[in-house]
């Protein structure tokens, strides 16, 4: 499923949480799975998961078993 331009503002992305962290703390921008780029400044638990991380990471784990790395 591809998201429709500015669908990535209303989803949650996977990026990896040591990443996450940093990035709330210093202000840096993160690239999440689907290849979105921006600067984490609200709670993810409010929104759904983005379609595309979603199925970027199952396929990731379908492949190597328990992917290494938070998302």
């Amino acid at each position: 499923m591809r998201t429709e331009e500015g669908d990535h503002e209303k989803f949650s992305h996977y990026v990896p949480k040591d990443e996450l962290t940093e990035a709330m703390i210093m202000g840096n921008p993160v690239i999440a799975l689907c290849g979105k780029v921006w600067i984490p400044s609200r709670d993810p638990e409010r929104f759904p998961v983005c379609p595309e991380c979603k199925d970027i990471w199952e396929s990731m784990s379908d492949d190597k078993g328990d992917p290494s790395g938070d998302a």
